[in-house]
């Protein structure tokens, strides 16, 4: 508690001694454009814009700013702008001067990778001073776009818009012609609008931004400060109507297994269906999907934990991504990332994920049991009224699974997922521009059917956040506070109370009990923040002071994995961060940050559980290499979960300390390494994790990357493996565990246009946790490590058929057995795809996907990288070849 005091003490200084740092964006000027509706005539699409209707505006621009790394300086080449519209259409003309048009780089990339030298204009139609639309495309015609959410804080890439640019390049530099759907837009019906805009350029060979309307990077606002667009009085909302049907050839060719009559080795299909968008109105969009298909979406990363948490997978599907930034709501509290504080009200990969249940097969009998649960629909209403109200709205519904099982002379089926509903409201208010914000979230499960012993029938969320800016936005305050309900069975809710986010059953605890009797279960969680984000720049290097520090708790009854992704319950979380930032270029830096952070944990005991103090900095030269490096003390560890329902364990305390470099991008030869390493005290355990990417880009239409990754982790004692009865007494068994991973992942991307396009995405991957020096916990809070611990002797403890015989007693009687946790994984995922956009909006995908997760094979009797090499590549893989057609009708 002494630490923390003094922690919150050093804060408080650093705030007073940096309260009169005023922001001085409100001293800026904004820019003012004045756009006109064409009259006449129309705009010819080729990146040249000689066009007559052209001459209705001014160039705009001329007058661009240094943004990095030479914020307000003149930039090495000006940039200008012309914007007019039509009764579909707002047009974008854009003239990036350039003395050395050879030089100007053309690279080409997947959508949204913003390759090479690239211009963007970003829009704020709703004009909330939060929110933008963004639309950049770069010299060689790829185009990419963002939604620019919390006054630029979050760009979501993920919005997929339909719109078209074009290109050319000449003796003065390059031009583009853009052409963006005022239905892509939106807006409201009021007669005098005012729409906030910026135009940013990158030069990409001196890595080199500037922008139109000046905003300092050490202000910490982004849309509040964007010029204004005049001239919009005769812009109409349009009534937008999306209808993109859809249907998947899929065939799939695999090994086949004897006796099986699920495995063939042979399996095709056919399958349709639409996805729709509608306006509803001006400013709020109905998003419908009818039997999706996510057969183009790559694959996920391997995972494999033994700590008892959970995996986390981000979203691929584009469905859930689109609009995200609407739904999302997180419990968090820190920066610290990992297991640390990482809750969220909605984890849209619970909608479609796999099965829960799996049928229990006699030796005779095979199975039939879906990979992922089937989503009959989904629709999401979304969007943002001119009044501020910011709402979405998304529904769901999952269709029964059932598995059918066979045998020599049986057959039957089994429920493995029940039908389900899913539903996620929220809701945000601007307030005063959005200097405060006001929000609320209510999340449903309902489910039909069996397996109540598995699954809750019903379980609710729902929260409340606020946000407000002062000074200028550059100190804010932030709050949320969240309930969840869960109901069910006894059984479930048993369940439930023992699992490993909650633990009722730890007997060291004073606060929880296990009651077999409930039905339901009702939790709570908040947080409470307060930080400083903006500031003047001090000094030429343009010295920022930010710093964000507040208190998260969840109670022991919150559950949020029905819909939400929570590592555990029961944790008050205290956390401060606080920085220096130089954004302006000085002597050999381009930029540069340092960092101090520190976070405690108790639970609801009062038990102290966790103390960690960090350090780091982070630069970029002016060669464009960039390096950081960090140092982590954890000086106090106690787990509640390590030992899966036991009592809580102390873990020994430890330094470790972390470091990264990062090549020039610029350059056609990229590299990026990584390392960290951890070491407890005495020794007792370590962890070591290295990465390293190499990128090539031989020409401007292929990039390719190789990326290795090798992790080591040892633990002395406290490895979980069991817990087994020993007359009365519950013994829990931990043993010392050695554990090795490798991964590696190849991607390459070709681009024969901007709109057809080659990805291939493949990742071999392998973990070998070792298990050995088998014994019990005997006291697990003692300060002696050893002590912690008994270790069977030889006498003890002997291995028979996959399994361990304990005689603890010596009588010469097997008290209690468990058995062997060595086990061996490996995996191979790949995704081949062909993608072309022949129409806008419409594609067509050609998609080879591989897997293999094959038998371990010959375990102990080859090396690691032997073993996955050898046993992935040399046994048939299970193969996907499928074909996807949508064709987009647009109103």
């Amino acid at each position: 508690m002494r630490i923390l005091t003094l922690g919150l003490l050093a804060l408080l200084y650093s705030f007073l001694s940096f309260s009169q740092e005023n922001t001085s964006i409100e001293d800026i000027k904004k820019k003012k454009y004045y756009t006109q509706k064409l009259s006449s005539g129309s705009i010819k699409l080729d990146g040249v814009p000689t066009e007559p209707e052209w001459e209705a505006v001014e160039w705009g621009g001329g007058d661009f700013i240094g943004y990095r790394p030479f914020e307000g300086k003149e930039p090495t080449y000006q940039t200008k702008f012309k914007i007019i519209y039509d009764d579909k259409y707002l047009y974008v003309a854009y003239r990036a001067y350039d003395a050395e048009p050879d030089s100007i780089v053309q690279r080409m990339s997947r959508r949204d990778e913003f390759p090479g030298d690239w211009v963007e204009i970003n829009i704020d139609s709703y004009h909330d001073l939060r929110s933008a639309f963004s639309f950049t495309i770069s010299a060689s015609g790829v185009r990419g776009e963002e939604f620019i959410s919390n006054n630029g804080n979050n760009w979501d890439s993920s919005w997929n818009p339909i719109w078209q640019a074009k290109t050319n390049i000449d003796e003065e530099g390059w031009t583009a012609e853009v052409k963006i759907p005022l239905s892509q837009l939106r807006f409201g019906k009021n007669p005098d609008k005012v729409w906030g805009f910026q135009i940013q350029r990158i030069l990409f060979r001196n890595q080199e931004r500037s922008i139109f309307q000046p905003i300092p990077q050490s202000s910490g606002v982004w849309v509040s400060g964007f010029a204004e667009l005049h001239g919009l009085e005769e812009v109409k909302p349009q009534k937008q109507i999306e209808i993109a049907p859809y249907t998947v050839a899929k065939m799939e060719r695999g090994p086949a297994q004897t006796g099986n009559p699920f495995q063939t080795g042979k399996n095709s299909n056919i399958t349709a269906g639409v996805d729709g968008k509608v306006a509803v109105t001006s400013d709020m969009i109905l998003d419908f999907t009818i039997n999706p298909d996510f057969g183009q979406v790559e694959a996920d990363p391997s995972q494999v934990r033994i700590d008892g948490f959970q995996n986390f997978f981000q979203e691929r599907r584009p469905f859930f991504i689109e609009s995200r930034n609407i739904f999302e709501y997180e419990l968090t509290g820190s920066q610290a990332g990992g297991d640390y504080d990482s809750d969220l009200l909605f984890y849209s990969r619970r909608i479609g994920s796999s099965p829960h249940s799996y049928p229990d097969l006699a030796d005779s009998e095979y199975a039939d049991v879906p990979q992922n649960t089937s989503i009959l629909g989904a629709a999401k209403f979304s969007g943002k009224s001119k009044n501020g109200w910011s709402i979405g709205i998304l529904e769901s519904v999952t269709q029964e699974e059932i598995a059918t099982i066979k045998g020599e002379n049986s057959e039957r089926t089994e429920i493995v997922e029940p039908q389900t509903n899913y539903f996620v409201s929220r809701i945000q208010k601007d307030i005063k521009g959005g200097e405060t914000v006001i929000g609320g979230i209510l999340t449903s499960v309902n489910r039909k059917g069996n397996l109540n012993d598995l699954l809750h029938n019903d379980a609710f969320t729902g929260g409340f956040d606020l946000l407000h800016y002062w000074k200028n936005r550059t100190y804010y305050i932030k709050g949320s506070a969240i309930f969840s309900h869960v109901t069910g069975s006894a059984e479930k809710i048993y369940n439930t109370q023992t699992s490993f986010e909650h633990l009722f059953q730890r007997p060291d605890s004073d606060r929880l009990s296990v009651d077999p009797t409930r039905t339901s279960l009702t939790g709570s969680g908040g947080t409470i923040r307060i930080g400083k984000s903006g500031g003047t720049g001090k000094g030429e290097k343009g010295r920022v002071f930010n710093f964000d520090s507040g208190v998260t708790y969840r109670s022991p009854e919150l559950e949020l994995n029905d819909i939400g992704f929570m590592q555990t319950a029961n944790e008050i979380n205290h956390f401060t961060w606080a920085g220096f930032r130089y954004p302006k270029s000085f002597g050999k830096f381009r930029n540069a940050r340092i960092n101090y952070n520190h976070f405690f944990k108790w639970d609801f005991d009062g038990q102290l559980m966790f103390q960690l103090f960090n350090v780091n900095a982070h630069a970029t030269f002016q060669n464009n290499w960039s390096m950081g490096s960090g140092l982590n003390w954890n000086t106090f560890d106690v787990s509640n979960n390590a030992l899966r329902g036991g009592s809580a364990i102390r873990r020994p305390p430890g330094f470790g300390q972390w470091g990264y470099i990062n090549s020039d991008q610029r350059k056609k030869i990229q590299a990026f390494a990584q390392g960290s390493y951890f070491v407890g005290k005495d020794a007792v355990m370590n962890f070591t994790n290295v990465n390293f990417t190499l990128s090539a880009q031989p020409i401007d239409a292929m990039s390719v990357s190789l990326s290795t990754g090798y992790n080591h982790s040892y633990r002395k004692q406290d490895q979980y493996v069991s817990q087994v009865s020993y007359g009365d007494v519950i013994r829990t068994i931990v043993s010392s565990v050695n554990q090795n991973t490798w991964r590696y992942t190849l991607r390459l991307n070709y681009n024969i246009t901007p709109d057809l396009t080659l990805q291939y995405y493949g990742q071999p991957f392998i973990t070998r946790p070792e298990y050995e020096g088998y014994g019990y916990v005997k006291d697990p809070l003692n300060k002696s490590y050893n002590d912690r611990f008994h270790r069977f002797t030889s006498s003890q403890i002997t291995e028979q058929d996959g399994s361990f015989m304990i005689d603890e007693n010596g009588d010469g009687e097997t008290d209690y057995s468990f058995g062997d946790p060595n086990f061996n994984f490996m995996q191979f995922r790949s995704n081949l795809v062909a993608r072309w956009e022949y129409k806008a909006g419409s594609e067509l995908y050609l998609v080879w996907s591989q897997g293999n997760t094959p038998d371990t094979g010959n375990y102990w009797e080859q090396t690691l990288n032997q073993n996955l090499f050898s046993n992935l590549f040399g046994q048939q893989a299970n193969n996907i070849f499928l074909v996807k057609l949508t064709y987009r009708f647009l109103k």
